[in-house]
This record gives C-alpha cells, structure tokens and sequence, in this order.
C-alpha cells in the first residue's frame, strides 16, 4: 500500500499462488477512517467492499466484470493507481528483489522493507 507521494505505508507478503485479497485485510489499518482507497477490478469484493464500508473507507474499484450491477467509480482518480505500479517499479531496480533472490518468506519481506526504508529516506533528503 502506498500513499498519495507514491510512498510504500504499508506491506505484506501473500503466498505466490494465493489471491492478494487475502492479504489486503492487513494492511486496511494504515488506512485512516474517512480515507479513501483506490484499488483495481481484483479488490472487488462484496466482503471487501463491506468491510471498507464499515471502517468509512470511501472506495475507488471498478467492477469485475462478472457483477451484474456496476458500479460507478472516477476514472480521473483511478488514474492514481499508477503510483503502486511506479512502486512495484522502483522495487524491481533492486536486483535482489526483481530476481526473488531471498527464498524465505522472511528475508524476502526485510529485503523489501529496506528498499520502502530507502526510498522514504531518498523523499524525505529532498524535501
């Protein structure tokens, strides 16, 4: 999860077979009350969703294409999704991460967790 800088606020591990649904519930408490959460088609969920709704989480998801009612979502926010992508991009740079060169779950985390930590520190000297 990052926020709106593009800056990772939050990260966890799902296995490599599983859906990332399933870790997404972790990461809802960086996710401030009356925030809003931009996601793309695969967070669309009716349990997601409710949850979300329950926390006061204003959403941004388009509809999968199975739903039989879409529903309306901005697609001038949407555009804003980029910033996990251009995330996931600067993670690839590290060569320890884009080869998965860590193959325990733990080590793999901290060594993603080093490149978040450098890329705050990277924000935070230019500002």
């Amino acid at each position: 999860m990052v926020d709106g800088r593009g800056l990772p606020v939050g990260l966890a591990l799902s296995p490599g077979q599983a859906h990332d649904l399933g870790a997404a519930r972790a990461l809802l408490d960086v996710v401030p009350a009356n925030g809003r959460l931009i996601a793309d088609k695969a967070y669309d969920a009716n349990w997601f969703r409710a949850l979300l709704r329950e926390r006061r989480i204003r959403t941004c998801i388009p509809a999968t294409r199975s739903r039989r009612m879409p529903r309306r979502y901005s697609k001038v926010l949407y555009r804003q999704r980029n910033l996990v992508e251009r995330f996931f991009n600067k993670l690839k740079h590290a060569r320890r991460i884009a080869t998965r060169f860590e193959k325990h779950a733990a080590n793999f985390l901290a060594a993603v967790q080093f490149i978040a930590i450098l890329l705050w520190a990277r924000f935070e000297s230019t500002t």
